[in-house]
């Protein structure tokens, strides 16, 4: 692989740490703003919502950038997002705090799966997307429970001063990796629109927002579930969640290695595995043994989903796949903010911290029936003798609106 996806890995790193540091310090948050804890869930939606408005919006506004000047750009606001999350003296500033980071999160994960998939053949590149994602779950592993210790003892102003250390070091990384990669000839932003008329990208997407939806539905609330219910202490949701992150990284690598090998049977495998988990973690988490076994092999199929999630996009919008490749990142948020703001009305609701695992078994469960459809189309499409792997960026150009 080559040095440069170290770069894109190292980005990754900064994005991973400040998008999941805030389900281990919610408490803390929660208590100093004095909100509730669904309340202070609204940093996790808030978060997941900007992404899906700022992958679009931020790719757009990047076509006449070359991507390499555009990922230092997106690194630049997402270190000014963090500073002023650190500094905010009320909830509302550090929400605007969390959607200014956001927006730089969609557009940074779209660009560089283009920009990791072009660095290597063809029959390697959901593994190149996974080992820049690998940037995201190593952070789960680090950056994460480290975060959260660091938020735990010295306050959590102070974790978000050091991820923003972290998108400085990020943005130098490009810098100085990343080669300089010409604007590409001839794709104009009708063409990245032309896509979303393939049924495939549409259910792919759809694949994207329910599958890790689920995962998100029970690991928004972890920190409350596995002191409140499962038993454990305080201190011990650091190292829970560097289990949680030891999953989401072999998850990922595996994910991006079968899903070159058999791209749809891996998704049938963990979609149906991760809907099955989800409904026993109302179970096992009752108990301090099967509650972090179930949540280390949670975050493993549910990274296992990624690679070839993203694979599928980029395949069926081959022609221009930029926007598309944003925009199913905003679809993983989506699924956040959806299944974080379902798992806090249930909980307001009275039914519990286990009753979001219910919401994210029926969300993966609904993706699985996504996957079974689209294997079936596709396996219709290839039995006809005149059928090709047509896609909307393959459409005459006459017929683009």
């Amino acid at each position: 692989m080559p040095l440069a996806l170290l770069a894109l890995a190292i980005g990754a790193f900064g994005i991973g740490t400040t998008e999941f540091v805030m389900v281990g310090l919610l408490p803390q948050i929660s208590a100093d703003f004095g909100v509730t804890v669904p309340t202070a869930g609204l940093l996790v939606t808030g978060y997941a919502l900007g992404v899906v408005v700022g992958a679009p919006l931020m790719t757009v506004l990047g076509t006449r950038i070359p991507r390499k000047r555009m990922l230092m750009l997106l690194m630049g606001l997402f270190v000014l997002g963090n500073l002023l999350s650190a500094l905010a003296p009320t909830f509302g500033l550090m929400l605007a705090g969390r959607i200014v980071a956001s927006l730089a999160h969609g557009a940074f994960f779209g660009i560089g799966s283009v920009v990791a998939a072009d660095l290597v053949a063809p029959e390697k590149k959901a593994g190149a997307i996974a080992m820049m994602f690998t940037g995201l779950t190593v952070a789960n592993v680090v950056g994460v429970p480290l975060g959260t210790l660091i938020g735990q003892t010295f306050g959590w102003r102070t974790t978000f001063c050091l991820v923003a250390s972290l998108g400085v070091l990020g943005l130098l990384g490009i810098a100085r990796l990343i080669p300089e990669i010409p604007r590409p000839r001839n794709v104009r932003l009708r063409h990245e629109l032309a896509v979303f008329r393939d049924t495939q990208v549409l259910l792919a997407m759809g694949m994207t927002v329910l599958g890790f939806g689920g995962v998100f539905a029970a690991i928004t609330y972890i920190a409350p579930t596995m002191t409140n219910v499962a038993g454990f202490a305080d201190g011990s949701v650091t190292w829970l969640l560097v289990l949680l992150g030891l999953g989401m990284v072999a998850g990922n690598l595996l994910g991006g290695r079968f899903a070159d090998r058999g791209l749809m049977p891996m998704l049938y495998t963990t979609l149906g595995g991760l809907a099955l988990l989800l409904a026993l973690f109302t179970v096992t988490a009752h108990n301090e043994v099967t509650a972090a076994v179930t949540l280390t092999l949670i975050g493993a199929l549910g990274f296992a989903t990624v690679p070839p999630l993203q694979k599928r996009v980029l395949d069926h919008a081959s022609g221009a796949p930029t926007l598309a490749s944003a925009v199913n990142i905003g679809a993983f948020n989506l699924g956040n903010a959806l299944a974080a703001w379902l798992g806090g009305l249930v909980i307001s609701a009275g039914f519990g911290y286990t009753a979001p695992d219910w919401v994210g078994a029926a969300m993966a469960s609904a993706a699985l029936a996504l996957a079974v459809v689209s294997g079936r189309l596709e396996h219709r499409g290839k039995s006809r003798p005149d059928a090709g792997p047509v896609t909307a960026a393959d459409a005459p150009l006459s017929r683009v609106p």
